[in-house]
């Protein structure tokens, strides 16, 4: 969850550091700290709060020093203190360390290898700092191997040694980590996209790997402290966004960039009018007679993308399908076998409970389907098949473009699924393909159509305390998004509930002026949800209605509506999340709230 950076070159490190943190800082932003050589001390200037504070410090401080280390934190082990940010220190100042992850046997260690010892933070950071003091010999990468020994959970590592102030050491396991050589040094950081200025390729450290960078080398080490080769990942910087591109904030951006993520997205996916996934191991054979469920296994924006996925691959294909929640898949003793897809999605590839239930799947020997954003990442690795989206780099916290993405891939991953068990003839193929391809101008046309009334009841969506979401079947699917949206960066009480579900109980809460949102696309059954709009606005709902095109007659007695073009009904999540994300986007803007940053989260949640 959290970010971190490390710098050895001939000039000072700290713009490189700050520069570096100032792109990770999506990943945490509770504190942050820098620690590099100066003269023949380790010196550290840390704060708490937002990465400016540590700019003024420094520009206060001057520090200069050419090898240095930087971190921004998500808190975990430790209230955001002073005392709790990173870097961390041994005792004699020997040892300075930056750390993310979990180390999961922290209060054990605290216990037998470290008992005794006394602690400056809350932080389990801390105990691996103090284990390196422990164990060294003089030689850091033995000392590393051996503390990497006693660790347990997951955990990226950038590490200084008083004793060799012309090097910087890391280590990982579980948690992404990258070295980056360049002609006068080199980098360690959790993203590569962040170095993409300075560098045109990097090494990903893999579970227990050592690196060792000097300005003049890089070296790398297995576990146990043997030297092995590796070779250079290139980055592909045309999937990088540099800048806001001159909006207020990356968030606008990226929804703005929707229909160019699903356009790149699906059109490799589209050949000779059909769906033509390369480089997966799906073939008709093993779709018709070996698969027997589809299990898709994800967290907060990708379950909900899931869950649309798990509706589809079952009426599609007639295949038994279910969207689980990543961190209770692993304790629900999921029955699954060979016979199982387990579909595993994640927009940064790190997501820790997504990982892990991964893991217990394919013990089970269940299939491994990954749908990922980021190449070369943690569940990319360990999946039999990978299907990357191409949003590009998403820097707001809250998802739009590769929650779009997600879908389009479910979207043909359904499509392939029904072709190969034999339920869809080729003209429906064909037919599902072409609105496919259609997806990204439809949803510009819903950008361009909806994004002035966004704003408009944004202005008075600001001002409730509450607000509930309502639809059924794939329109449901499309409101556990929106309402996930509403409260994550407005900070407002959303929930998004199944329509028929409100007289079980939920109509409790709506009286006047409460808003709710009702998603109401779905023709065959919009009779259905017209009754549960009637109850709600009975009660006094300020009411919003989000259909199509073809069903805006059937609304035309609602004051505020957001319609949306026609597709087919397989595909309208696509269409109505969008104008429900700009409003979410303008309902938290009116309020002042920090929309790409919320309070409390980070990007990659790569903790459990």
């Amino acid at each position: 969850m959290c970010g971190i950076i490390g710098r050895v070159g001939s000039d000072n490190a700290v713009p490189y550091l700050l520069k570096g943190l100032e792109c990770l800082e999506y990943r945490g932003y509770d504190s942050a700290g820098i620690a590099l050589f100066s003269a023949e001390t380790i010196e550290s200037y840390k704060t708490v709060g937002r990465l400016s504070g540590l700019r003024e410090i420094t520009e206060r401080a001057t520090p200069v020093g050419c090898v240095g280390i930087g971190h921004t934190r998500w808190a975990t082990h430790g209230g955001p203190s002073v005392e709790n940010a990173h870097p961390h220190f041994s005792h004699s100042k020997r040892f300075a360390l930056v750390h993310n992850g979990i180390i999961e046997n922290s209060n054990e260690l605290a216990e037998s290898e470290l008992k005794g010892i006394e602690y400056n933070s809350e932080t389990d950071t801390e105990k691996a700092v103090h284990l390196l003091e422990k164990y060294y010999n003089g030689n850091v990468v033995e000392t590393i191997s051996k503390v990497i020994s006693l660790l347990k959970g997951s955990y990226a590592l950038g590490i200084l040694c008083k004793d060799h102030p012309d090097t910087l050491f890391c280590t990982a396991m579980s948690s992404p980590l990258v070295a980056a050589k360049t002609a006068d040094g080199g980098f360690i950081c959790s993203d590569a996209g962040a170095l993409s200025a300075y560098a045109d390729g990097y090494y990903p450290i893999k579970n227990g790997e050592i690196c060792v960078l000097t300005k003049k080398s890089i070296e790398f080490y297995d576990q146990f402290g043997s030297s092995i080769e590796k070779k250079a990942v290139s980055i592909d910087v045309g999937t990088l966004t540099s800048d806001k591109q001159g909006y207020d904030h990356y968030m606008m951006l990226e929804m703005l960039q929707q229909p160019d993520a699903v356009r790149d997205t699906v059109i490799p996916m589209i050949k000779n009018n059909g769906i033509n996934i390369e480089n997966i191991d799906l073939t008709d054979d093993y779709i018709k007679n070996e698969l027997h469920e589809v299990v898709i296994v994800a967290c907060g924006s990708a379950y909900h993308a899931g869950v649309v996925g798990k509706q589809l691959i079952g009426s599609l294909a007639n295949i038994r399908a279910q969207a689980e929640i990543a961190s209770e898949f692993r304790y629900t003793e999921p029955l699954i076998d060979k016979h199982t897809l387990a579909i595993f999605i994640s927009q940064s590839g790190e997501t820790a409970d997504t990982l892990a239930a991964l893991r217990l799947a394919k013990q089970k020997g269940a299939k491994i389907l990954s749908v990922v954003n980021v190449c070369g990442s943690a569940i990319a690795n360990e999946s039999d098949n990978v299907i990357y989206t191409k949003a590009g780099r998403e820097v707001a916290v809250a998802t739009t473009k590769a929650y779009s993405a997600q879908l389009a891939v479910l979207y043909a991953l359904a499509i392939r699924l029904a072709r190969g068990k034999g339920t869809m003839c080729a003209e429906t193929e064909k037919r599902m393909t072409y609105e496919l391809a259609a997806l990204p101008q439809k949803i510009q046309q819903t950008i361009d159509r909806n994004i002035e009334k966004a704003e408009i009841y944004a202005q008075r969506f600001s001002k409730a305390t509450d607000i509930y979401f309502i639809g059924r079947r794939l329109d449901y699917a499309a409101s556990l998004e929106a309402s996930l949206k509403m409260k994550e960066i407005s900070y407002i009480h959303s929930e998004a509930y199944a329509a028929g579900e409100m007289k079980h109980g939920t109509l409790s809460l709506i009286e006047t002026g409460v808003p709710v949102i009702a998603l109401a696309s779905d023709g065959e059954i919009f009779g259905k949800t017209y009754s549960n709009i009637c109850e709600v606005m009975a009660r006094g709902a300020d009411m919003l209605v989000v259909t199509t095109e073809k069903n805006k007659h059937l609304v035309s007695e609602f004051k505020n509506t957001f319609i949306v073009p026609d597709t087919l009904p397989e595909f309208t999540v696509s269409l109505q999340i969008v104008p429900l994300q700009l409003l979410s986007y303008y309902t938290a803007k009116k309020k002042g709230c920090d929309i790409d940053k919320p309070k409390n989260l980070a990007k990659s949640v790569t903790v459990e």
